[in-house]
């Protein structure tokens, strides 16, 4: 799974998301994508289990891009604990994405394949997905 290696602080605030993603929204690296239509937290499980999906349906053909990574940690206190006392462990690690982000790209492989293996890919992830692909191809 994705985590960071090493953080200059370890717990941090939830934050705010608003507006929509005015990095990483275009194809850097293959031909074929993954883009959020909403906005959300993506877990590293649930990245490495798309990831999974993906490397299955294409039976390791082609080449995959995971375009975000999960860098901030969330924090939770046990259950059935009273108030106060602190902030709880970090318990897993998310990836805040906004619409219009470029979550997986794909290369290598035909236009049917890289379709159905993202298509697998989205059922596993928390936000609405769309397929998309380079201009002029």
């Amino acid at each position: 799974m994705l985590v960071p290696r090493r953080v200059k602080y370890r717990k941090q605030m939830r934050g705010s998301m608003k507006g929509d993603a005015y990095r990483g929204t275009t194809l850097a690296f293959g031909e074929f994508g993954l883009i959020t239509e909403a906005q959300g937290w993506i877990t590293s499980r649930q990245i490495e289990s798309a990831r999974r999906a993906i490397a299955h349906y294409t039976q390791r053909g082609g080449r995959t891009w995971i375009r975000i990574f999960p860098d901030k940690p969330v924090t939770k206190k046990p259950p059935e604990v009273r108030m106060g006392g602190g902030k709880g462990d970090v318990e897993e690690h998310v990836a805040p994405v906004l619409p219009g982000r470029v979550l997986f790209e794909m290369a290598g492989i035909t236009s049917d394949i890289a379709q159905e293996a993202l298509r697998l890919a989205s059922h596993k992830l928390p936000v609405k997905t769309r397929f998309i692909t380079k201009k002029g191809r």
